[in-house]
């Protein structure tokens, strides 16, 4: 028989495996990636969420410091800056551990997970007379810079500790 003569047709290959639907693996894999995500996005926004109280009072903080460079008066500041520590640690503390604390005792706990006693030994412990001074007394020789940068550590640092 003669090749041209035979009755053959060209070759067709198969069509290619499509990818959908998926198989059964890659369902599993897109289950756990949602599920990774959505776990991600709910701690991003617990730790949104616990650290408002911060921003809050660093915001009041910088409001206060631009006040006092307005007007000067370092018996204002001291006020604002001690009624703005107690509140931001009253939401950070139990009431009933910071809310009857006066005195050296609530600059002992003012030092709580700091590095150093900048509230008992530093120029943090103006928190506790410089609010009942008379607002004309001179005041020279008060460590304002200091305070600022108790309050402002008091406010950043968490409760238990640097980090």
């Amino acid at each position: 028989m003669d090749p041209e003569q035979i009755p053959l047709r060209a070759l067709h290959l198969p069509d290619a495996i499509g990818w959908w639907p998926l198989a059964p693996g890659w369902w599993v894999v897109i289950g756990l990636a949602v599920l990774g995500v959505v776990l991600l996005l709910r701690r991003a926004v617990e730790l949104r969420g616990r650290s408002a109280p911060r921003r809050h009072a660093m915001r009041q903080f910088e409001r206060l410091k631009v006040e006092y460079e307005r007007h000067g008066n370092a018996v204002t500041l001291s006020t604002e800056l001690s009624g703005l520590t107690r509140r931001t640690m009253l939401a950070y503390a139990q009431r009933a551990d910071v809310a009857g604390l006066t005195g050296e005792d609530w600059l002992a706990w003012l030092d709580r997970g700091l590095a150093e006693p900048i509230f008992v030994a530093g120029a943090g412990r103006n928190l506790l007379e410089l609010p009942y001074r008379d607002p004309a007394a001179d005041v020279a020789n008060v460590d304002i810079d200091g305070l600022l940068v108790a309050v402002r550590l008091r406010l950043e640092t968490p409760l238990g500790g640097p980090g």
